[in-house]
């Protein structure tokens, strides 16, 4: 259903690539990403389209983040990539468009913008009645439930002032206290527009595609109202520190409940920059977190694959990301990658994990000998390198092997060979 009333907007989002890519046409006249004329017509001729169709599938395509503008030039965004090889990234392009319905349908001209905001507040609550009530709901008793939540809401931002008043006087009602049926039946006319409900005959009911992401939405906000470990309103490295301790279906649960209380952008941004940090034991639970995220973390990932801190556990998740087995993924990378995420995950272990861990982490080297891989240590040039050498040093039981290592800390730290 979401593949299907996308069909045109992604007809038109391909077409852009192809047509609107940088130096190739004039995607916009006016900066604020309106089609221009000439492409309007453009399109139309090449897609069999009028210019008013070509122009709704475009501005649904914008809203579905399937094509981004920039400046004059237009390209495609993640989820037109994805399209035809992830069913994921259809779900998300068409909740995006869900999520912008107001947007998407002209509102009324005659209403003041409060009112209207009002309605678009209020919305979430008549969506969930809706999906609680499996069925056609009257639109006389979604207009009461409406008029209860914008009163709430009113009441809610009611504050008293401070100082002199001054004396009341009778005026005209506020704009606010309009009748809600126009609006309802705006809103309603929107949410059916991008295919989340049907309306007609008085009544509405949820499409199967409206329903299911209403249902998502709730179970988003259960998920985030059960925070296993109290860690949901803490930064990014925070909650990741709070999530060392756990267990990996726990701190799953947990990543799943800080997500799901803040927007997708900005969650794999506070994400990566955590990874960014000098703990090596939260650089490795960001990209789990970012597992979690699943295919809106892509482009994200991708783009800091050239920081060469982040680029193994990068190319482990795109591995991952693009179906290969979690256990093989370890082939993408190159021997020295391969060294330096030993390094660096051996750093994470003596820093908050056990001696014994420490040892048998070697066991986990790419090297087939411990002279191999004290050389390659050496060569791959990671900051952590004598801490981690010592720390293994310290850790090993045979004499002789803690001896060469000790040695190999030391040619490093003076910069020996």
């Amino acid at each position: 259903m979401a593949r299907s009333g996308l069909a045109g907007a992604a007809r038109v989002a391909r077409w852009a690539d192809t047509a609107l890519g940088p130096g190739r046409g004039s995607a916009t006249a006016d900066g604020k990403a309106t089609l221009s004329d000439a492409s309007a017509e453009q399109a139309a001729r090449e897609l069999g389209l009028t210019p008013a169709q070509v122009r709704a599938d475009w501005d649904t395509a914008r809203l579905a983040g399937l094509i981004e503008v920039h400046g004059d030039s237009a390209r495609p965004g993640w989820r037109l990539r994805a399209w035809d090889r992830d069913d994921s990234a259809v779900l998300r392009g068409w909740v995006a468009l869900f999520d912008a319905w107001s947007l998407a349908y002209p509102e009324p001209g005659d209403h003041e913008p409060a009112a209207v905001a009002e309605v678009v507040s209020a919305m979430p609550q008549t969506l969930s009645f809706l999906q609680l009530s499996a069925g056609p709901v009257p639109v006389e008793q979604l207009l009461d439930l409406l008029e209860q939540r914008v009163t709430e809401l009113r009441t809610a931002r009611c504050e008293i002032p401070y100082g002199p008043q001054p004396e009341p006087r009778t005026a005209e009602p506020e704009p606010t206290d309009a009748p809600l049926a126009p609006l309802l039946d705006w809103a309603l006319r929107a949410l059916a527009s991008v295919g989340a409900l049907t309306y007609g005959d008085g009544q509405a009911t949820l499409t199967p595609l409206g329903n299911w992401a209403v249902w998502v939405k709730l179970e988003q906000i259960c998920v985030a109202a059960q925070s296993p470990a109290g860690n949901i309103e803490q930064a990014a490295e925070d909650m990741l520190r709070g999530c060392a301790q756990l267990r990996p279906n726990a701190a799953r649960a947990e990543y799943r409940a800080w997500l799901a209380a803040r927007p997708v952008g900005s969650a794999v941004t506070e994400l990566l920059g955590a990874a960014r940090g000098e703990d090596a034991l939260l650089r490795g639970l960001a990209f789990e977190a970012l597992r979690v995220v699943g295919a809106p973390a892509e482009p994200d990932v991708r783009a800091v694959l050239d920081e060469p801190t982040l680029r193994p556990y990068a190319l482990l998740w795109l591995a991952e990301h693009d179906g290969a087995d979690p256990e093989d993924a370890h082939e993408v990378l190159t021997r020295e990658e391969a060294t330096w995420l030993w390094v660096d995950t051996a750093a994470a272990v003596a820093d908050h994990g056990e001696a014994p861990l420490l040892v048998r982490h070697l066991e986990s080297a790419v090297q087939p000998t411990i002279p191999m891989l004290l050389d390659e240590v050496r060569a791959v040039g990671h900051p952590r390198t004598v801490q981690v050498l010592v720390a293994l040093a310290a850790a090993h039981p045979d004499p002789a092997l803690a001896k060469a290592v000790r040695r190999a800390a030391f040619q490093v730290h003076t910069g020996g060979s």
